[in-house]
């Protein structure tokens, strides 16, 4: 088993009284697809704003390894938020440009990036014209362009039909393949299940499970009065 690149331990955070992510922690190993699932309101989205120091922590810490433990957040991290449209005046193939000189980004894969999320047809386009499918594929070739080794992604499939959901699937995995290290944020248990090779499993601001799909459906089942789960959505039921 690889040392982990990011250890979360404690993690904490409240907005008033309302607790959003209480005592979290877990590992994201060196090229794995690790998938953070949880209901509406697990805090999702906080957490990832929190690891990528978007908003701070009332507690806990996160560390580095494999040979990054005195980098900075932001030379490990890079982080692509759901719902957003940057540089809305600009065309595509603008902001790719800028998102290369600006961030230092990986020239060597653009074409590769392009081809595999069928961006091309979308460069000329202004990136506030787009669709919501197509800002979609546009925000993840910038992401996957992005230097850094770890890359969060919230909700890498919204948006996307069937056929795009399938391609972009096999375009993260084989990103993985080479070496990248994602952590992705899904609500969709079939797509999580086709593209992650483990889970961090998120109720209420809590863990509720870290593992393989066989290790959670192994929890799942251990717990009192518990029937064998019949697949991965009904371990997520159940542990969440």
């Amino acid at each position: 088993m690889r040392s982990p690149i990011v250890t979360v331990a404690g993690i904490s955070k409240r907005y008033g009284r309302v607790v959003a992510l209480e005592d979290v922690a877990f590992s994201i190993r060196p090229g794995e697809i690790l998938g953070l699932i949880g209901p509406n309101g697990a805090g999702k989205t906080t957490l990832f704003e929190c690891l990528a120091g978007v908003q701070p922590t009332d507690k806990g810490t996160v560390a580095f390894g494999g040979g990054y433990e005195a980098a900075r957040r932001g030379d490990v991290l890079f982080y692509l938020p759901d719902g957003i449209a940057p540089w809305p005046d600009q065309p595509v193939e603008w902001a790719l440009r800028f998102f290369l000189n600006f961030f230092g980004g990986r020239r060597d894969l653009v074409d590769d990036v392009v081809d595999s999320l069928d961006i091309a047809p979308l460069t000329r386009k202004r990136i506030g014209a787009l669709s919501q499918g197509q800002r979609k594929r546009a925000l993840l070739a910038m992401g996957l362009l992005a230097p850094q080794p770890v890359l969060l992604i919230d909700e890498p499939f919204e948006g996307l039909d069937l056929r795009q959901s399938r391609e972009t699937a096999k375009t993260l995995r084989r990103h993985a393949s080479l070496g990248r290290t994602l952590f992705v944020s899904i609500h969709q248990i079939l797509d999580a299940g086709r593209v992650c090779d483990r889970f961090v499993l998120l109720s209420g601001g809590r863990v509720a499970g870290e593992g393989t799909p066989d290790e959670l459906t192994t929890l799942a089942g251990s717990r009192p009065g518990a029937a064998a789960p019949a697949d991965f959505e009904d371990v997520f039921l159940a542990l969440t």
